[in-house]
């Protein structure tokens, strides 16, 4: 059982009682009459291929309040479409398949890239943008929920958790974001959250005072997860990055937007695992290296439009101030491992924290050497202003993909 503490400055909503399920799908289908709900997964197609989605698929075939499921596919020949279309069949639920690969939506993105209008670079970010699209060109669904599709202990509890207080019309929340204990096969992961974000953002109140934005972000437990939801309207607005600062730009979009009493997070699951990334020590291209220094730089860009003003200095300053917390974070963990049972090994604590603190000064000087990168993707407001009938195309060659690839 969780504890009932509300730290920082946006409500936490906690597992008090493990609230039967079936109690609370019947209030959310109850909700669903006034305020219609859907779903929005990201994928690759080979994430059909793997333990999760399968098991993701059982249980969302007896969710029963959901009124569309909106799948973006990546990675996708148009054989793997047409098998894709086949897996998803057998759900229940109304639900469309983006093939962002097929020449329909490649033909959509060149029309936008040609205004500078569409995501530079394939991703997860660009997979959800075009989902964001396609779900506010319907216009069915009032609330929206998100989660990844590599979950390997998801129960349809954590979509019922995570979208409930975006649901209850009784709630004002216009954004939600999950969060749970990274733990599973008797150790502690998250390690990027654990000892990159937290001790950074501890490092940054040092170096530049307790500012609202760091307040805030330090405010969410799991800052990186990627299930969240939200009302309608965030998407219409909202400009999100397209590489692994996804997470933390759409928080920093949301306290830009709304006021904190508006946001929330919520505890989604007691075990929570999914596919781990390398730490990627002799590259910074991939795995947890990529990972850190884009979620770093995100942060910096943030803290910039903030009026924060940075040199070659203060980001080695913040480094040796982050290297310190960190340190001491791994001291903490372990403890916490020892107490609970479970393993942690403190010399790859240790690795992680020594990528990390040179990555922190990596990310800096990218950001010092390229003043006019915009590595936001464009907000659907913008892209409909000037393309007045993107939402009809997009939906159009959704339909069309569907109906030429599906079952004859």
């Amino acid at each position: 059982m969780g504890d009932f503490y509300q730290n920082g400055i946006i409500t936490t909503l906690h597992n008090l009682s493990h609230r039967p399920l079936e109690d609370m799908e019947r209030e959310l289908l109850a909700f669903s009459k006034q305020r219609p709900l859907a779903l929005i997964l990201p994928c690759l197609y080979s994430e059909l291929e793997g333990e999760a989605m399968p098991n993701i698929l059982r249980h969302l075939k007896q969710v029963p309040y959901l009124s569309e499921i909106i799948i973006g596919l990546d990675r996708a020949t148009e054989e793997q479409y047409r098998r894709a279309l086949e897996f998803f069949s057998s759900l229940p639920q109304p639900h469309r398949v983006l093939w962002n690969d097929g020449p329909r939506l490649r033909a959509i993105d060149r029309t936008l890239k040609g205004e500078e209008l569409s995501p530079t670079e394939p991703g997860k970010g660009r997979n959800v943008w075009f989902c964001m699209g396609y779900t506010l060109a319907t216009g069915k669904a009032e609330s929206i929920a998100m989660h990844d599709c590599d979950i390997l202990t998801y129960d349809r509890e954590l979509l019922a958790r995570l979208i409930y207080p975006v649901a209850n019309p009784n709630f004002n929340y216009e954004f939600c974001k999950g969060f749970y204990a990274r733990v599973a096969e008797h150790k502690i992961n998250g390690r990027v959250s654990r000892l990159l974000v937290t001790p950074l953002l501890r490092a940054l109140k040092k170096v530049f005072g307790n500012l609202d934005y760091l307040e805030y972000l330090d405010s969410y437990r799991y800052p990186l997860a990627g299930e969240f939801s939200f009302r309608r309207d965030v998407m219409s607005d909202i400009r999100i990055p397209s590489d692994w600062g996804l997470e933390i730009g759409v928080l920093s979009e949301m306290t830009r937007n709304y006021s904190n009493n508006r946001l929330c997070q919520v505890d989604i699951a007691d075990v929570y695992d999914h596919k781990h990334q390398d730490l990627s020590l002799d590259s910074d291209e991939a795995g947890l290296s990529k990972m850190s220094i884009d979620i770093t730089k995100a942060v910096f860009r943030k803290l910039a439009t903030n009026g924060i003003v940075f040199n070659q200095e203060t980001f080695r300053t913040i480094k040796a101030t982050y290297f310190r917390i960190a340190l001491d974070f791994v001291e903490t963990y372990h403890n916490d491992a020892i107490i609970n049972g479970l393993k942690l090994d403190i010399h790859q604590e240790e690795q992680a924290v020594e990528l990390f603190a040179g990555n922190i000064v990596k990310a800096g000087t990218h950001f010092l050497d390229n003043p006019m990168e915009t590595p936001f993707i464009s907000s659907w407001n913008r892209v409909i202003s000037a393309f007045p009938g993107v939402q009809q195309q997009l939906v159009a060659a959704v339909d069309a993909d569907m109906a030429e690839f599906g079952r004859q």
